[in-house]
This record gives structure tokens, sequence and C-alpha cells, in this order.
């Protein structure tokens, strides 16, 4: 009978490019919580997905000149394969490009303007192109984005603004009252003390500075804010309709039992979202857990660096099992955990190969020697027998109480506690020093007996973690694997059980210096090929200026809005600028080395003091600078992004 339906859900991966193992370990970290709900009698839906809108995007897929629909595809593509390489068990993969769930978010947008939540106005603030969020400069942490710690710019921009004020008190009650609703309790206190009680501003919930994202409805120069669009996706996925049509499915559904996230949106899901949800008038989800993150051991991972650790190098080298295990078992509940090359060697030989393969290995290679790979229960019993028992049958127990509490690491290595009293059991009997005698015959077929029946018990508890590793043991002791309930329960292995006459180690033993020499291989392709430098013969020097003449130059940064050859030259681009304050048009020479489609929305740089004059009967006023020489040509342009108008000095 089932226990009631379960529904977790991931944070969508964005799709800006491929994630790596930090990332990658919430999807691995939320199969195994699903898995295990469903072993334990629920009926549980795991959604998942990728996040495909907002300003990032847009410029990713500039610089890759392609479409944006085609980037996403492409990234998403990538972030799915990932995710079904190392087993995820996931129900739905929702992608914000879906058409359904791009209506129903134009029909929520709708909704909540019509109900006043949302209104229409300005914004001038500090935007973060990273996490697309604006901040005022008390938020700022060192100057930069609390969030990511990256620059900040000054932006301007008609918006549109939801009343977050409006829903404060209830949310801070609600927080109050349900102190199993943000986890850990760290993060509830950060959220709480940090920006709650401080007091919440409106937030803006549209852009109109890029335009790939969800419109509008009634106003399609404006975009749906990216985290508007994302966080629906909980509810989208599941049938959700803003006009009160919801499917049977959304009914039995929601609310949720689990959003789990990374401790980096926790302001998003504890604070956005369920304010959402209450102008929606829908229940808010029971838990929301921001989970730790995954460190580099040599520092933090960077494409810059060529040490960033994709989840399917780590699976050719360790494969699925071994990865799931390690990043689950060494992440801890609230802090930050580690991964390094020399850790993961450390795990995978001595608790996978040593501890549980090990374990497996002898203990069907015994059974064949002594006993033709039958076992049989004899009911001879030794002074250890009670106690391995009581250790394997207790742990399940255990593991539902980690389990329960999220704690994922801890049920893993009570897991792992059992398989070594199996081993201790082993050495406490000694099968070899009994097969010498044959008067032990009785005891040696017992003590071979409960180490089956403890194994196919262990192997159970692990497959919700590492289902591989539990179906291969399953196969090798030909025994199916068992419910939790029966878990509790020893003696159930079949009283002439029949294990595999050829036995093979779950995992093989490898060398540090095996897997670095293949690491070497991995990072070095990551590298950037340093490009060919060409010599610039020393040019003629101009006459010295003073900074006086210098400063007589007005240089500006200008957004190109549109850009177009001009018709009577080959050699000409005409450009629109957006200088923020004003726009004006400027001519430029460098039609031979630039697509004009290519040009729109990139900044640039523009002398705009000069006098204006008519090329081939175009008003050019300004001039766009350039790096030059008798081959090349590139438009000079800001490394970061900067609000048009910004002077250059």
């Amino acid at each position: 009978m089932s226990k009631g339906k379960y529904y977790i859900t991931t944070a969508i991966a964005y799709t800006s490019g491929k994630p790596h193992i930090g990332n990658s370990y919430e999807i691995m970290l939320a199969d195994s919580i699903a898995r295990f709900k469903r072993k334990d009698g629920y009926d549980v839906f795991f959604q998942t997905g990728t996040d495909e809108h907002g300003q990032k995007i847009e410029l990713k897929a500039a610089e890759a000149n392609v479409s944006c629909q085609d980037f996403v595809d492409s990234v998403a593509g990538v972030i799915k394969e990932l995710w079904d390489m190392v087993d995820t068990s996931y129900d739905k993969f929702i992608r914000t490009t879906d058409k359904d769930h791009e209506k129903q978010v134009q029909k929520i947008f709708k909704k909540l303007y019509d109900q006043g939540d949302i209104y229409k106005g300005a914004y001038e603030g500090l935007y973060c192109t990273p996490c697309e969020s604006f901040w005022t400069e008390s938020q700022l942490v060192d100057g930069k984005c609390p969030d990511c710690g990256r620059e900040v710019k000054p932006a301007k921009e008609e918006a549109y603004f939801f009343k977050m004020s409006k829903y404060a008190d209830r949310l801070i009650e609600h927080i109050n009252t349900h102190p199993e609703f943000i986890q850990p309790v760290s993060r509830k206190n950060e959220m709480m003390n940090n920006f709650l009680i401080p007091g919440l501003q409106d937030l803006c919930v549209s852009r109109t500075s890029f335009k790939w994202g969800i419109p509008v409805e009634f106003d399609p120069k404006h975009v749906v804010y990216v985290w508007l669009d994302a966080l629906t996706n909980y509810i989208t996925g599941i049938g959700y309709d803003a006009e009160g049509n919801s499917t049977e499915q959304y009914k039995k559904l929601w609310p949720a039992d689990l959003h789990l996230i990374g401790k980096d949106i926790i302001r998003f899901h504890t604070i956005y979202w369920p304010i959402f949800l209450m102008a929606l008038g829908e229940e808010l989800p029971r838990q929301v857990f921001g989970h730790p993150w995954l460190l580099q051991g040599d520092g933090k991972m960077s494409k810059s660096r060529g040490n960033v650790i994709y989840v399917d190098d780590l699976v050719k080298l360790f494969g699925v099992d071994a990865v799931r295990y390690f990043v689950l078992h060494e992440m801890p509940f609230e802090n930050d955990g580690v991964i390094s090359w020399e850790l993961m060697v450390e795990r995978f030989n001595s608790d996978l190969v040593n501890t549980l393969g090990n374990l497996v290995y002898r203990t069907i290679s015994m059974t064949n020697k002594y006993f033709g790979g039958t076992v049989k229960k004899t009911g001879v019993e030794g002074e250890t027998d009670a106690d391995l028992k009581a250790v394997v049958t207790e742990t399940v127990g255990k593991v539902k109480a980690k389990m329960d509490g999220l704690r994922v690491a801890d049920a893993l290595t009570e897991i792992f506690t059992a398989i070594k009293r199996c081993n201790k059991y082993v050495d406490e009997t000694e099968p070899w020093v009994l097969a010498k005698d044959e008067a032990n015959s009785d005891r040696l077929s017992e003590v071979m007996y409960n180490l089956c029946d403890s194994i196919i018990t262990i192997a159970s508890l692990l497959e919700p973690f590492m289902p591989r590793t539990a179906k291969a043991i399953e196969e090798q002791l030909n025994c199916s694997l068992r419910s939790f309930e029966d878990c509790e329960k020893s003696g159930l292995y079949p009283e002439e059980g029949k294990v595999t006459d050829a036995p093979t180690m779950l995992f093989a033993r490898i060398k540090l210096e095996d897997i670095m020499a293949e690491v070497e291989k991995i990072m070095g392709a990551q590298k950037p090929k340093e490009p060919e430098k060409k010599v610039i013969e020393k040019p003629e020097e101009k006459a010295e200026i003073s900074i006086d003449d210098f400063c007589k130059m007005d240089l500006r940064v200008g957004k190109v809005i549109a850009c177009e050859k001009v018709k009577k030259s080959n050699k000409l681009l005409k450009f629109q600028l957006d200088f923020g304050y004003e726009q004006r048009q400027i001519v430029s020479g460098i039609a031979k080395y630039y697509n004009p489609d290519d040009l729109i929305g990139k900044n640039v740089v523009a002398v705009v003091n000069l006098a204006p004059v008519k090329l081939c009967g175009e008003l050019s006023q300004g001039m766009i600078l350039s790096a030059a020489n008798d081959e090349e040509l590139s438009l000079v342009s800001p490394i970061a992004e900067i609000a048009p108008g910004s002077e250059v000095r």
C-alpha cells in the first residue's frame, strides 16, 4: 500500500554551459532521495530540467554565432545526457522553452498584474548579469554582487515590479510556524535576518534591455524576469493553470514535498517563490533544502585554470556508482564538501574495493569452494551470530531516520558500518579454519548463510544510492533485493540458495598515478590554446600630446541597436547607437570585416564630440573606435557589460 505522494524537484540547470561536478551533485542527491522514497512505499514524482531564458543566454548565443534557441537546445541536450549517464530516475524533464510552460508564465504574469500585485515603473540600480539580479548599494558585499561575488554595473530601464512587501509579514509568520520549511536552520536564519526582517523591496519582474525571454503578452517589449519564469516550472510542469483549469496531476502532487536546491539560490526559493505562490492562492512547498557546495580540493573550479571536473570525465575514470557514492558520501549536511583526485582514489580503494567489494567476492568464492555454491541454513549458531544479525537488521531503521532528515551522507555511513560488521564477522568465524575439519561443516554452512543473508540486505539498502552495484550483488547472490520491511528481518535468504559460480569483483583497485595520468590529459584538453601572436613592426611615432589634448575627446560607450550597410557604398556600415541619454547615427568604414546583424546588441566605444559629416549621403555624428593592422580589424569594446553612455577615460 502506498504511503502517499512524494513530489521532489531539483533546481533547473541554467543552459549557459555544461555543468561541472559541483552542479551535477544535486541531481544525484535528489535521485537518491527519490529512489529511497519509492522503495519506502511512496508514490514519487521527480522533476528536473533546464532554465533557458535570460540575458546571459542571449550573450552566449551571440558569442557562439548561433540563435538563442539553437544554443539552449544544444546545452539542454548535454545536460540531459549527463543526468541520464548517472542513472537519475526523473519522471519529468522540463524546459522553460516548452510552449506549455511559456503560455502558463504569460497567464501567471497577467493574473498577478490584473489583481494589482504587479505594477509598471522604472528601475535604476546595480545589476549583476550572471545572476540577472538588481541590487542596492547597501546590499552589495565589498562592492560586488552578494550572491556570486562578481562585478555589478549601473542599469536603468522601464520595468514591471512585484509588491513583495504586501506578503512579507505572512511569509515571516509561515516560516516561524513551520520550522521544517527551510533547511538547514542556518539558511532560515540567513533569510530572516538579512532579507525579511530588514524589509523587502519590490521586485523587478520584467526586462526590456534584451529579448531572449517570455514576452509579457499585453506589453511585448517586456520579457518576464528569468526568476519568475524559472521558479514557476515547479507548478507548470505538473499541470498548473492560472485560469483555474489545473490538471488532476497537479491537484494530486502539489504542494511539493521537497525543493532541493543549492545554497546560492536559497533566497529565490524561500522568499520570492513562496510570495509568488501566496499571490496565486496556492499552497507553499513543504520543505526547501539548500544543500552545500562541492568544492575542488586545490581551489575553485575555473575553465580559465583548466581544472573543471565534469561528471562524464569522472564516470570514465571511476564508473557511475563510484561517482555517486563519492559525491553523496563526502557532502556534509550543512558545510561544503571537498573533492580531490587523491581522496576519490583513497575512497574507491578503501570503501568500495576493500570494504564492500572484497566482502562480496570472498563470501561467494568461499561458498563455491566449500559447498559448490549452494547456501544451506543448518541452525548451528555461534556466539557472534546474534550481534551480526542485530547490526544488519537494525541498519534499515537507522538509515530511514537519517534519510528523513535528508542526511544522505550519514545514511551511507550507517550502511557501510553494517558492511564492516560483516567483514568483522568473517574474521571472527574464520571460515578457512572451520573448513579444515569436516565436523565443523554445518557451522561453516551457517556462517556462509548468515553472510549471504546479510549481504543481500545490505545490497537492498544500497540500491537507492548505488543502483548498479545493488543489481550486481543481486545477480551474483542469485536472490532478489528486499523491501525495507524485509530488511528488518534475518533468515530470509533461500535455505538452499545457489550463488554464481563465477564471482567477479564489484570494483577493481586503481592506482593514483594512473588516474593522474588520465587527469592530465583531461585537464590539458580543457585549457584554451594560445593564439598565434603576430609581430607588428614598430610604427612611426606621432607627435606627442598633452593630457589637455586627450581630454578634448569625449569617448562614450554606445550599444548598437541597429546596423545596416550603406546602399551607395561597399565599405560603409550605418550604426544606430544608444548612449543612454540619447541615440545617434554613426557611419563607419568597416563593412569588409563585420556582418551588420552580428553587431546588434554589442557595446562599442565612440568619439561623440566630432563635428558631424555626411558620408555617401548619410549623416555621421561621431566615430567608432577600432584596432587595426594591414590584415585585421576589431571594434573596441568594454570587457564587461557597462551601461550605455558611460565615459571612457
